[in-house]
């Protein structure tokens, strides 16, 4: 951890879900579980927010741009979560406006480091968490510390999971699908919750139609102080 009190951003988890909880196939494929009025809504969060952060295995598996296209609105700095520097120096995300951080577990690769500044991208070099992945905690003070007041978290399940397991995130933003996969990709994994009255609850939240979905907003109840408020909606015409 820190040896201050860490800084931490306003952070919001968002993910797109089957009924029975999917965020993906058996096969991985995700591509889209959402409506079009949700993938909508899905970039107004992206303009809205100061960072975009991933983990790796999503740029590895749907390669994306992590831009802002279906609204009006900046390109949020992209962030992909990335331990072992496993970011192919061709992905998508390089070729985009806009920059890209990669966080990675200390010691980094200097081969790896170089190809990838080479397109552009920053490196962070941090400590590994206990699992050996980055420590959420150090990746988001450092983001803080850099004056990234507020980050949205669009996956993987992974990440996500460790993110609501140390109580790092302020809002969650679920939109669920009308569909149904079976087997499959969780949404979220082991919270280490084992009675009910443990469960992640929230202090404010909704329920609204999405085009043929419903999304579900609302800040947990029980997360660590962030630093900055939520973000500010766009205005119209931005």
């Amino acid at each position: 951890m820190p040896e201050a009190a860490p800084r931490l951003p306003w952070v919001t988890v968002k993910y797109a879900q089957t009924l029975d909880g999917r965020i993906a196939t058996r096969s991985g494929e995700s591509q889209w579980i959402s409506s079009e009025a949700s993938l909508v809504y899905a970039h107004t969060l992206r303009a809205q927010h100061d960072a975009l952060l991933v983990g790796v295995g999503t740029v590895l598996r749907d390669n994306p741009r992590l831009t802002v296209r279906l609204v009006a609105g900046r390109n949020p700095l992209r962030v992909v979560a990335d331990s072992a520097l496993r970011t192919p120096p061709t992905a998508a995300v390089f070729d985009s406006p806009g920059a890209t951080w990669l966080a990675a577990v200390v010691p980094v690769d200097p081969a790896r480091q170089q190809a990838l500044e080479a397109r552009g991208a920053r490196v962070l070099a941090l400590p590994a968490g206990p699992d050996g992945r980055v420590d959420p905690l150090w990746l988001l003070d450092a983001l803080a510390r850099e004056r990234v007041r507020s980050v949205l978290v669009e996956g993987g399940a992974a990440l996500i999971t460790t993110l609501l397991r140390e109580r790092l995130v302020h809002r969650l933003v679920v939109c669920v699908a009308p569909k149904v996969l079976g087997s499959g990709v969780e949404a979220i994994g082991d919270l280490g919750i084992a009675r009910l009255a443990e469960a992640l609850t929230f202090r404010r939240s909704a329920f609204r139609p999405s085009g043929a979905d419903v999304l579900f907003e609302g800040d947990l109840a029980i997360a660590r102080e962030p630093a900055f408020g939520p973000p500010e909606p766009l205005c119209p015409g931005t």
